[in-house]
């Protein structure tokens, strides 16, 4: 039996268009599907699945990556609440999908995954300024 490849293993390199930053243990990149403004993915650059399986040092500065990760979101974009999202079910690789929530979108207060909805897809003009205002306020 063949396992497949990692479909996260090879995002930064795949999805490049949509890159935010590079940090010490992680890659930050905008979610292709925009229906909420903002959603961001955040990954580790090393293949693991557990937060378990990371020594005590790597996993306190994940934590901190993700934390200033959320607070530029929140800063760029002033949601009522950031959605923290850590599954691996679908995907084993350990990935966080930072979610800015508004009371006016069309599934507040529910989870994002409470019901399907079509794709929300950006010009590529759209996307660039969207992570040029994600950078702003993570420099």
């Amino acid at each position: 039996m063949t396992l497949s490849p990692c479909p996260m293993c090879g995002r930064w390199e795949s999805d490049a268009d949509l890159r935010i930053a590079e940090l010490e243990h992680s890659y930050v990149i905008l979610n292709r599907d925009q229906f909420f403004p903002g959603y961001t993915l955040l990954f580790t650059k090393t293949h693991v699945t557990e937060l378990f399986h990371l020594d005590h040092g790597v996993r306190s500065e994940l934590t901190e990556e993700i934390s200033r990760v959320a607070a530029a979101l929140f800063d760029a974009f002033r949601p009522a609440k950031i959605n923290y999202e850590l599954l691996g079910n679908m995907v084993p690789h350990m990935h966080w999908h930072l979610v800015p929530r508004f009371a006016s979108d069309r599934l507040w207060p529910r989870p994002i995954w409470s019901e399907p909805h079509d794709e929300a897809l950006l010009t590529p003009e759209a996307y660039r300024r969207t992570i040029e205002r994600i950078r702003e306020a993570l420099a």
